[in-house]
């Protein structure tokens, strides 16, 4: 079973940058999306970003203009470069692959990675 692992995460200043790494154990075929989300202590989780085939890209409202997706279409990683952070982005974040089956549609979640913005 592939699996996703997330790297980056860690303790800010609120204005400071972090850049989240995400990569696939092994092989992955079919991708139809690939994202991140992010959930925060008592919160449901949320899309922050994701893009999807064809290159189209959706940012939630809270990160437009602050955070970047980016993706390494050789080794099917994904990036999120976070800029001007704020505590409100506090949260655990999440790397997300969706891959396209015969039955619809099946995620592939890696374990979360804790980014913390302080005041």
């Amino acid at each position: 079973q592939v699996q996703l692992v997330e790297s980056g995460g860690g303790l800010v200043q609120a204005g400071g940058s972090l850049r989240l790494s995400c990569a696939p154990s092994g092989s992955i075929f079919g991708i139809n999306a690939m994202g991140w989300y992010r959930q925060a202590p008592g919160k449901q989780r949320e899309l922050v970003a994701v893009m999807r085939s064809g290159d189209s890209i959706n940012y939630s409202d809270s990160v437009k203009g602050r955070f970047t997706i980016s993706r390494d279409n050789a080794r099917n990683m994904v990036y999120l470069q976070m800029n001007s952070l704020k505590p409100e982005d506090t949260a655990v974040y999440y790397c997300n692959i969706r891959i396209l089956i015969p039955t619809g549609g099946y995620d592939y979640w890696g374990q979360g990675t804790q980014v913390t913005v302080s005041s």
